[in-house]
C-alpha cells in the first residue's frame, strides 16, 4: 500500500493546463453553485417578505409558492444535467495533463 504513485503530481501541478483546468473548474462551479444558493433561498425571502405575491394562485390550489418550490427540482436536474457534461470534457483534459498530451 505504501507504492509511490506513477504520477509526479508536484510536475503536473506546475503545468499551465493544469492550471488553467483548475480556473475552468472555478468559472462553472462558482456561479452555478452561487447562483442555486441564491434561487434556493429565494423561496424562503419571497415567502416572508412578499407573502401576497407567493399565494397568488397560478392553476386551481396551485400558488407561486409551489410552482417556485417545484421549478427548485428541476434546477437540480438541469444543473446536474450540466455538471455531467462539463465535467466529462474536464476529465479529458485532466486526462491530457497527467499523461502529457492534449
Amino acid at each position: 500500500m505504501s507504492e509511490k504513485s506513477p504520477v509526479n503530481w508536484e510536475a503536473i501541478e506546475a503545468k499551465p493546463e493544469f492550471r488553467a483546468l483548475l480556473a475552468q473548474k472555478k468559472a462553472f462551479i462558482i456561479p452555478a453553485f452561487t447562483f442555486c444558493m441564491f434561487y434556493y433561498l429565494a423561496l424562503p425571502v419571497l415567502v416572508g417578505y412578499f407573502p401576497e405575491m407567493m399565494k397568488k394562485k397560478v392553476w386551481g390550489e396551485v400558488n407561486v409558492a409551489y410552482v417556485f418550490a417545484l421549478s427548485q427540482f428541476i434546477l437540480a436536474w438541469v444543473m446536474a444535467f450540466l455538471y455531467v457534461r462539463v465535467a466529462a470534457r474536464w476529465d479529458k483534459s485532466a486526462a491530457a495533463v497527467i499523461h502529457g498530451h492534449d
